[in-house]
This record gives C-alpha cells, sequence and structure tokens, in this order.
C-alpha cells in the first residue's frame, strides 16, 4: 500500500486534534470527489512497519483525540489489510484514543470485517455531488454519506 499524505496536526477530520492518514488508490471515482490526486494506487509514498511506528507515536502524543483514516478509500481491497493492522496497532498502544476510517463503500458490506474491531467511527458511502454539503463542520462531503458509531466513546 501507498498513503499520499501524513497529516500530523489535523482539526478538519474528526473531532479534535488528530493524525489524519489519506490512502492512496481508489477505482470508485467519484464526480467532485476532493481528493482525487489520491485515486491513484502507485502514489505518494510506501506504507511500512516504520510508518505504523511514526503513526502510533504520533497519536500518541498527550494533546491527540486519534487516528483518522481516508483516502483514496481505505477499504480498497489493496489497503483494507494494511490499514486493519494500522488501527489494530494504535488501538493496541493508543487505547484512550478514536479512530475514524472513510470509506465510500457501504458499512453493510464490512460489518463483519476485522477492521470494524477497531473502528470508534465510520464514514460511509460513495460521495455525490448533486448531494455535496453546503456548511463547513460536517464529517462529510454528501448527505447520504453516514457517520456511524462503531465502539461509540466512553
Amino acid at each position: 500500500m501507498k498513503y499520499a499524505q501524513l497529516r500530523e496536526f489535523d482539526t478538519t477530520n474528526g473531532p479534535g486534534v488528530r493524525v489524519s492518514l489519506f490512502v492512496s488508490g481508489c477505482t470508485l471515482h467519484c464526480k467532485g470527489c476532493f481528493n482525487p490526486e489520491s485515486w491513484d494506487f502507485n502514489a505518494g509514498e510506501d506504507f511500512t512497519d516504520q510508518t505504523i511506528e511514526k503513526i502510533t507515536d504520533l497519536v500518541n502524543r498527550p494533546y491527540m483525540s486519534g487516528l483518522s483514516v481516508l483516502g483514496g478509500d481505505p477499504f480498497e481491497e489493496a489497503n483494507i489489510g494494511p490499514v486493519t493492522e494500522l488501527c489494530k496497532k494504535v488501538k493496541a498502544a493508543c487505547p484512550g484514543k478514536t479512530i475514524w476510517v472513510w470509506t465510500g463503500r457501504k458499512y453493510e458490506h464490512f460489518k463483519d470485517h476485522e477492521i470494524m474491531q477497531y473502528i470508534d467511527t465510520l464514514v460511509d458511502g460513495p460521495f455525490v455531488e448533486k448531494l455535496k454539503v453546503k456548511e463547513q463542520g460536517q464529517y462529510f462531503g454528501s448527505t447520504n454519506q453516514r457517520v456511524i458509531p462503531i465502539h461509540p466513546e466512553k
């Protein structure tokens, strides 16, 4: 897997201050996508064990609320294995932090996947340009998308 971007201090993709990983690769190609440069599976940097260690260290900082994983699409076949491993390791090392994941796929297709053990909130559904959200402060781009609590914060 490759990743297009790693934001070490992000306040727009989930609640609080977060580390955000934008994975490379998406076959959905939603019209009006905010991040089409991430569609290419070969774009960006290699995702390695060192990347996981770096992300875990960043998330573990005391002022961090958690990890956000976006794309591209984390649930692409080529991405979901490494993203699951990342979420598993971050959850083990940083149990008080939340993990949010965005996908253009529907929750129902992945509800039994191992990754759901580690995700606190899933934002699902493809971006639909004609349903684009106009106001700021939403965690989704179009009104068909859902913010689904998987393991609600305590």
